[in-house]
């Protein structure tokens, strides 16, 4: 008689989320149609917190808005990286050829080629490049991929110290070792969640606090140092943090000093030139509103956002024209008026 199979591992769950906050409605001819629920925290120029809202403290999988964190991890662990290149690797690039160019001149900088990238095959996030590469029979390439800015950046930080490239996305790998130290100093909070990001690299959790405080370290940061130069990169070259048209490129070209990455699953962190900082997650996953909510906190707080009316108008269409908005939910609406 065969012995049964033995029964499958339950799967780990993160805690359940104690509470939430409605953050945003999505209205449609009068009538609110969906409502976004999550968790937000917004910290002043010295550290304190100024607005929370949901459970920020539970544990988040940040996705690329930790990118930032990433290129820092790279940047201190030897990899010369400056100016557009460094952007790049702390961005979520859509794409384009000059994106592409880039992470070249990265990877040749390292003596690889781009058969070295852990990430995926994927097509370009920017329609008119996607559409172009369509016709001239161009196939999917790990290039073109968002992430590959990231992924060339960690294996120039590799090649520099002498580190092995073939397993350079292990959790175990010297390099994501300092990645994940740099996590924890950043963010304050103790990495003890590691999961796998969807270009493959390891994902370490945090919390929606610990992001906004990383986002106000970079901005704060004492010149001349590595997060001052990772934050200096990405205001100063915001096309290689997202490309043309991008919501964290545009956030950066109209906010005058403000520091944006938004990752994948509904989290994002922004900075004010001063370090005041708003970071949340959208439990549904839902990005759409992510960069208006974090900007009309930021007005509250004091920042001047009037020159980024393109990102805090979001119509909702119908046949083509508006016939609604997606807008500030109840529970951030209440808020916001006890902190103005």
């Amino acid at each position: 008689m065969s012995e049964s199979p033995a029964p499958a591992a339950t799967p780990a769950v993160a805690p359940a989320v104690a509470s939430l906050a409605e953050l945003a409605t999505v209205t449609r001819s009068g009538l609110i149609e969906s409502r976004h629920f999550g968790s937000l925290v917004a910290v002043d120029p010295s550290g304190a917190t100024v607005l929370e809202l949901g459970t920020p403290d539970a544990v988040i999988l940040p996705r690329s808005t930790v990118k930032p964190l990433q290129a820092l991890a790279c940047l201190t662990a030897g990899a010369p990286l400056a100016g557009e290149q460094l952007a790049i690797a702390a961005g979520s690039h859509t794409g384009e050829d000059e994106h592409v160019r880039v992470v070249r001149a990265i990877l040749e900088r390292a003596g690889l080629d781009e058969s070295a990238l852990g990430c995926p095959v994927d097509r370009p996030e920017d329609e008119g490049t996607f559409e172009r590469l369509v016709r001239a029979g161009e196939p999917r390439a790990r290039v073109r991929m968002n992430c590959s800015g990231k992924h060339a950046a960690m294996l120039l930080a590799c090649a520099v110290n002498g580190w092995s490239t073939h397993d350079y996305l292990d959790t175990a790998h010297p390099l994501q070792q300092h990645v994940r130290a740099t996590m924890a100093e950043l963010t304050g909070v103790p990495v003890e969640w590691d999961a796998i990001d969807g270009c493959g690299a390891p994902l370490f959790g945090t919390t929606v606090r610990g992001v906004a405080q990383s986002f106000r370290a970079l901005v704060q940061a004492e010149p001349g140092t590595p997060a001052a130069q990772v934050a200096a990169a990405m205001r100063e070259h915001p096309f290689y943090v997202g490309g043309s048209g991008h919501q964290n490129s545009t956030l950066m070209e109209t906010v005058p000093g403000a520091l944006a990455k938004g990752g994948a699953e509904g989290v994002i962190g922004v900075a004010a030139a001063d370090g005041t900082a708003v970071s949340m997650k959208i439990v549904d996953g839902s990005p759409r509103a992510t960069t208006l909510l974090a900007l009309r906190v930021l007005e509250a707080l004091g920042t001047d956002i009037s020159g980024a009316t393109t990102l805090t108008a979001l119509p909702v269409l119908g046949g083509g024209v508006p016939v609604g908005s997606i807008g500030v939910g109840s529970d951030l609406a209440a808020a916001l008026e006890r902190v103005a």
